[in-house]
């Protein structure tokens, strides 16, 4: 039974290192109940409020209209170099994909 768990480990430390550890999330810069957020490209190791690679846009939760703002190009391509997204900031990338969608000229 012991060999099993040591394939297992070795499988895990693996998968592990295909994935990229750059991420794309929010890095708050707020005071004390007034929180502010960047958007933020960082390694996925280092803390929240810590180093990053390159801020692409900002997202104030208690303005009510045009809250985010986000460098479009510069998301896609991080992505395309294959950063991970936070869910709350892909649910961001996806809006205002849609919002520039529709202000395209057709």
């Amino acid at each position: 039974m012991g060999w099993r768990l040591k394939t297992a480990v070795v499988a895990a430390a693996t998968i592990d290192f295909v994935f990229m550890a750059v991420k794309i999330r929010m890095k708050r810069v707020g005071a004390k109940n007034a929180p502010v957020f960047r958007i933020v490209v960082a390694d996925g190791r280092s803390p929240r409020d810590g180093k990053f690679i390159e801020e692409i846009g900002t997202y104030q939760p208690r303005k009510k209209a045009d809250n985010v703002k986000l460098d479009l190009d510069r998301a896609k391509y991080w992505l395309s170099k294959g950063a991970q997204p936070s869910d709350t900031v892909a649910s961001f990338i996806k809006k205002l994909s849609k919002a520039a969608a529709a202000a395209a000229p057709v």
